[in-house]
């Protein structure tokens, strides 16, 4: 028999290198799967892995598809260093984009320079007004914040469903459930041309970078560390746990709804039923790959955006099924948390105690 107990210390090493672990066992775990679905596991793992990127193409839809994860993620981190677990980013990215999207809809003749930066702040404040709810029923009603977080999802998705298919469809859709597409002013403009690369793709590691900052030198950064890794201590030294709860939840909030509002603006170019394929779901592996560090949370974000581009070829090229990508990401997972626990508990071997022999 096998109990698990606590090491006393974490090793730095490890905790570094267990992604690299967990990223290197999740693609040999893999080779498996493909081989048990009738797919040569070399050929598959070429085409998840390294075809999706071996053009411009390619490279500029890994750079969108890891612009939404990067700021989601970051988010994220931030909120888990707090020890605040946000787990409704999904959420937030949909208010997001109902609230900047409805803007753009509802001013669609609009020229002046400042409307698309206005559609950006309205989603950024739609992401966050989403996430203040969870801080207020966490701090005044000591809800957990994962349940309530994680509700607000379906409720944010049921609303946008309901506008596309209701009072924001597009009269000449054909009755198909969408908005009307957005204005050119409205648009997240392209900043290479000739490939899909956009606005958002700059400014999702550059607020990765910010944020890093704030996280590594500030006195905000120091006290959200201390109340995550030591709660005693940070009210003995008279951090205010309600204050830094709505800083998390409000700063996530809103780099999620930054992602939404740039999704729908640009990628998509309209509201549509489904404008997020789990993005806030993924982001939490990205956050917990990148071992809750801004810089960290890029290259995460650059892998899991190419296990969406990688279900995309599996499933053309090889006719494998595009829930592949989920499979990936949930074996991911399954090794990183793995890793973690070992980490922090060693499993020792417990011989069974001898019996004890009664007098007769």
């Amino acid at each position: 028999m096998f109990r698990l107990e606590p090491r006393g210390e974490r090793s730095a090493f490890w905790t570094y290198g267990s992604p690299v672990l967990a990223v290197a066992l999740t693609i040999l775990t893999m080779g498996i799967i493909f081989a048990m679905m009738g797919a040569p596991p070399v050929t598959a793992i070429e085409t998840f892995l390294i075809s999706p990127i071996t053009s411009v193409a390619g490279l500029s839809a890994l750079a969108v598809r890891a612009a939404p994860l990067i700021m989601i993620g970051v988010g994220l981190a931030f909120c888990y260093r707090a020890n605040v677990w946000n787990i409704g980013g999904d959420g937030q990215f949909t208010l997001g984009a109902i609230a900047g999207g409805g803007l753009a809809l509802f001013f669609p003749n609009e020229a002046f320079w400042w409307f698309y930066p206005l559609v950006l702040v309205t989603g950024i404040l739609g992401g966050m007004a989403w996430a203040a709810i969870v801080a207020e029923l966490k701090l005044r009603f000591n809800a957990n914040e994962i349940l309530t977080s994680l509700m607000l999802v379906y409720i944010a998705q049921l609303v946008l469903v309901w506008l596309v298919t209701g009072p924001w469809r597009d009269p000449h859709g054909f009755g198909f459930p969408q908005s009307a597409m957005f204005s050119a002013e409205a648009t997240t403009p392209m900043i290479i041309s000739g490939t899909s690369i956009h606005l958002g793709c700059l400014l999702a590691p550059l607020l990765a970078i910010a944020l890093w900052q704030v996280m590594a030198r500030s006195v905000l950064g120091f006290q959200l560390r201390v109340v995550g890794q030591a709660p005693r201590a940070a009210r003995y030294a008279g951090f205010s746990n309600t204050r830094l709860t709505w800083i998390a939840l409000l700063v996530s909030g809103g780099l999620s709804g930054l992602a939404g509002i740039i999704e729908v603006t640009g990628p998509v170019g309209q509201l549509t039923t489904s404008i997020t394929p789990g993005y806030g779901f993924t982001a939490v592996i990205v956050a917990f790959l990148g071992r809750l560090h801004p810089l960290g949370v890029i290259f995460a974000g650059l892998l899991l955006a190419l296990s969406y581009l990688g279900g995309d070829a599996a499933q053309i090229n090889l006719n494998l099924p595009n829930a592949i990508t989920g499979i990936f990401q949930g074996v991911l997972l399954f090794y990183l948390l793995g890793a973690d626990i070992l980490i922090l508990y060693r499993l020792k071997r417990v011989r069974p105690a001898a019996p004890v022999m009664k007098a007769s």
